[in-house]
């Protein structure tokens, strides 16, 4: 999720869980999870318009020429940057269902990590330990 494309995170995750999907091959990874949701509010593109796009084989480099011509909300270097520190830092919102949903997911990955703060941070970990590292 910390990585970024055109300065947005999210993105390429994103991407790598469309074509996935495409393949067949996404496995508990989902397209237009809540967490894409907020990129797409935030640059103004429909899922399934990016979706088609992502079909056509095309790559990182010319998905992101295509979201830039596409989105509706057209964001500046500065906007960008700092919705996407914001997106690295953001963790789960205060109400109990959202804290409860963040708490099952740790809890499936590390009972003993208590520096797990973010969504990035428990992506980070959930990825880390899904390809065979150790909480």
């Amino acid at each position: 999720m910390r990585v970024r494309l055109g300065g947005y995170a999210i993105l390429p995750r994103m991407l790598d869980k469309c074509r996935a999907s495409l393949a067949g091959k996404n496995g508990e990874f989902h397209y237009n999870c809540p967490l894409d949701k907020h990129y797409f509010n935030f640059v103004g593109v429909d899922p399934e318009a990016l979706k088609a796009e992502v079909a056509k084989g095309k790559g990182d480099g010319e998905i992101l020429e295509w979201i830039q011509a596409n989105a509706t909300l057209k964001r500046s270097p500065w906007e960008i940057a700092q919705w996407s520190d914001y997106q690295e830092r953001r963790g789960p919102d205060s109400d109990a269902e959202t804290l409860g949903y963040f708490a099952g997911m740790l809890a499936k990955v590390s009972t003993t990590r208590e520096d797990i703060r973010s969504w990035a941070d428990l992506l980070d970990l959930d990825d880390h330990c899904s390809y065979g590292g150790k909480p």
